[in-house]
């Protein structure tokens, strides 16, 4: 089981990565955690990655995609992974693809929780981290997201099998409704004679598309 979780910051994803991960026995990779670990453990990795964050560029796509190579090869062979943070665009989507697939490693089913916008700026400024992190900074990485990663829902919807889950909801009515989704996905790949998602890979790039859900945010 290969999943990515997809939504703005405050939507929720890291605490359904963690449960989702506990619930199928698969790993959690979160690119931000894993580029904060290699930095604190000084690797050349993490090194390269740290002149990036000083010098306040992004770090490139082709940094973080070689970073995620091998956790995500070695979650695939022990099961599969729950994967959030990366891709954030189609670019990064689209780049990724041709090596993920030719490892065997793509995503097979794609979650996009869904909250809205004064919601999320509501768990935002309740979590503030820093004294950067104002109600003026969190709409912008909110627009952020709405311009860069929106996108990625139409991208996903129309190759993998995606569906959108209220993440407004409390965590454990949110995590409920994923696993009742993907139990969905599972018993439709059943019926298509595929063998269900961890054998068919559920449809694994190859075109069927999910309509159990819009694939456009609420909150535009």
């Amino acid at each position: 089981m290969r999943l990515l979780l997809i939504g703005a910051p405050g939507s929720g994803k890291g605490t359904q990565a963690q449960r989702l991960a506990e619930r199928f026995g698969i790993a959690h990779i979160s690119s931000g955690d894993l580029l904060r670990q290699h930095v604190r453990d000084q690797t050349a990795l993490g090194r390269t990655i740290k002149s990036y964050v000083e010098a306040g560029d992004l770090v490139p796509d082709a940094v973080v995609m070689d970073m995620l190579r091998k956790p995500t090869v070695a979650a695939t062979e022990n099961g599969g992974y729950v994967l959030d943070g990366f891709p954030r665009t189609v670019d990064q989507a689209q780049a990724v693809f041709p090596t993920a697939r030719a490892l065997g490693v793509e995503v097979q089913a794609a979650i996009h929780l869904d909250v809205p916008r004064e919601e999320l700026v509501r768990r935002l400024l309740a979590r503030q981290r820093g004294s950067d992190d104002t109600e003026a900074v969190i709409e912008h990485r909110l627009q952020v997201y709405l311009d860069k990663t929106v996108p990625l829902l139409e991208y996903y919807a129309g190759r993998e099998w995606m569906f959108t889950v209220d993440g407004s909801q409390p965590p454990d009515a949110v995590h409920a409704e994923i696993l009742s989704r993907l139990k969905k996905l599972a018993d439709f790949a059943l019926l298509l004679g595929t063998g269900g998602p961890a054998r068919s890979g559920l449809t694994g790039g190859g075109g069927t598309r999910s309509s159990l859900a819009p694939v456009r945010p609420g909150w535009r």
